[in-house]
């Protein structure tokens, strides 16, 4: 069983018992989040598609951390002007664990 739910703009497929990373959500460690908007569902046999979401689908996740991701080095220079910028940054991620696909 798998889902494609909407989140941050973007979509994710999703399964039971596997772990997502992706940007920032609200939420402490060990809460309960739900989701809604869920755009696909296949349960095993039917696949259904959603116009635009899926009626009384809900995917409920938990949150396993909030963390920061790897560092991204940014480099910038202009040459013959000794001008270098080094930037790093590092983006706010949250892994949630998928508990439970729910189509009705």
């Amino acid at each position: 069983m798998y889902a494609v739910i909407e989140l941050n703009g973007r979509q994710l497929k999703v399964r039971e018992g596997e772990i997502v990373r992706l940007d920032r959500v609200a939420g402490d460690v060990n809460s309960k989040i739900v989701f809604d908007r869920v755009l696909l569902a296949h349960d095993g046999t039917e696949l259904i598609i959603g116009g635009p979401t899926v009626v009384k689908a809900t995917v409920s996740a938990t949150v396993v951390r909030q963390a920061l991701g790897p560092k991204i080095v940014a480099f910038r220079y202009k040459p013959k002007k000794r001008v270098r910028r080094r930037h790093g940054h590092r983006q706010p991620i949250t892994e949630l664990r998928i508990d439970k696909i729910a189509l009705s």
